[in-house]
């Protein structure tokens, strides 16, 4: 794709161009939404300009009220903004598809074979990059979200509440959010310019004052403006991709049957995932280990490493949840146990995600009529405030996790530290992609692993 001339927005996409970004994407979204998000920050932002920061931080707004995957329902609405329906469910269907065939597969040798030390070598290197890529977009995103404190102090302020309440509190996030809006629907209604002109922190302008293809004063294109008959269209479509579904399980395993369970009990995990997948994890885990037993604790407690060391959104557990629950219980019989186990971890995504892009499909046209409305970009606004301070929150723990896994009582994992010093040097100082520093970083693991060293 053509870059543009100085200053000129990029040509543009090409539908094919775009699908190939998005599988790139699927391969590479490490490091739960905080990660995943800069990933698509970095890319769609300020490399490619396919999108300003301004509709960019809208887009994640709303996506970040909603229940289900945020990274993911962001890839989906950027997508379907380029590209109509068709782009948001490849964006979005392609964002989830690598994880899914991996974890089937890094299922499968889990439960036929046990743990891999290759795989675990090569993880080990990517994680420490992750979490670079997600110190480096939390400077890039917070610098250009917050603006001034000298000017602005009130995104700071907000930012920070966040981070408070989310790190050390432990309010739960809806909670934050919720609070986020009631702060920026009151600064709305009397000082609206506390959070920026037209609701921002800072004036938005791309890297090197560059446009971009979708810029701040873009209008609309005309599949993305609400009508009714396209809204009615989508819930009848969504409706029965959810029904003719659940109806062959219904009738072709009956109610009790684990497959059937599976479908109804993950529509109703998805419709409750606010927060993202850190909030849903222990009802996930209540339900799968003790009320049905598709699983073990211990077993849980695997799938959730195998989901933080896979791209993909966190909540891409309940795949594995949904093999291992399909295995055991042999769903398709004793002949069939891994079709059985896989078509389990297809259902379990299925009705997880479904409703996601409900969400995107449906509310995205209101979402793009309320650009430059005062009474709700500022308070969107503030959500974006409070998101830097989730994003810090996220960034922390994932470095503790990675640097210090033992706990904060425990020694450092030195050679972690030096990955996570050398990825963020390579971002910062020799503007390596992100693909780059994470092959490097999963070469170096693989290393260090065979080497005895790590």
């Amino acid at each position: 794709m053509s870059q543009g001339a100085p200053g000129q927005p990029p040509a543009e996409v090409p539908f094919r161009e775009a699908l190939r970004f998005w599988f790139k994407l699927g391969l590479i979204s490490f490091g739960g939404p905080a990660g995943q998000i800069a990933i698509m920050h970095r890319e769609l932002v300020e490399r490619r300009r396919w999108i300003s920061e301004q509709r960019f931080l809208h887009a994640l707004n709303f996506c970040m009220l909603l229940p289900g995957p945020e990274a993911q329902q962001l890839a989906t609405y950027l997508g379907w903004l380029m590209h109509k329906t068709r782009g948001g469910i490849a964006a979005g269907t392609l964002f989830v598809l690598p994880s899914l065939l991996l974890l089937i597969l890094l299922s499968w040798i889990y439960m036929a074979w046990g743990t891999q030390p290759l795989v675990a070598g090569l993880f080990y290197g990517i994680k420490p990059a992750v979490a670079a890529i997600v110190l480096h977009a939390l400077h890039r995103i917070g610098r250009k979200a917050l603006g001034d404190p000298r000017r602005l102090p009130l995104p700071w302020l907000l930012a920070l509440g966040s981070f408070v309440a989310l790190a050390f509190l432990h309010l739960p996030f809806p909670a934050v959010v919720l609070s986020a809006l009631l702060i920026g629907w009151g600064v709305s209604r009397w000082a609206p310019q506390a959070l920026g002109a037209g609701g921002s922190g800072h004036t938005a302008h791309q890297a090197g004052g560059a446009s971009a293809l979708i810029d701040d004063h873009t209008l609309p294109p005309a599949h993305a403006r609400f009508s009714r008959a396209r809204l009615l269209r989508v819930l009848a479509v969504t409706g029965l991709l959810w029904l003719l579904p659940m109806a062959v399980l219904l009738f072709s395993q009956g109610w009790n049957a684990t497959l059937t369970q599976m479908g109804w009990f993950f529509t109703k995990a998805a419709l409750l995932t606010f927060g993202g997948a850190y909030a849903v994890l222990p009802y996930v885990q209540q339900a799968a280990v003790d009320h049905y037993g598709w699983l073990s604790t211990p077993q849980m407690m695997d799938g959730l490493a195998l989901g933080e060391t896979t791209p993909g959104p966190l909540i891409m557990v309940v795949a594995f949840v949904g093999f291992v629950g399909g295995w055991l219980q042999q769903v398709l019989g004793p002949d069939a146990q891994f079709l059985g186990a896989a078509l389990a971890a297809c259902v379990a995504t299925w009705f997880t995600f479904l409703p996601s892009f409900l969400f995107i499909l449906a509310g995205g046209p209101w979402v793009e009529s309320t650009r430059g409305r005062p009474m709700v970009t500022v308070p969107l606004a503030a959500v974006t405030c409070a998101v830097v301070g989730v994003i810090a929150q996220l960034a922390l723990w994932f470095l503790s996790a990675v640097v210090l896994p033992g706990g904060v009582l425990a020694l450092p994992d030195l050679w972690a530290l030096a990955l996570v010093l050398a990825s963020a040097w390579a971002l910062w100082r020799l503007g390596w992609s992100v693909l780059r520093v994470i092959a490097v970083a999963a070469g170096a693991g693989l290393l260090l692993r065979l080497m005895g060293w790590a």
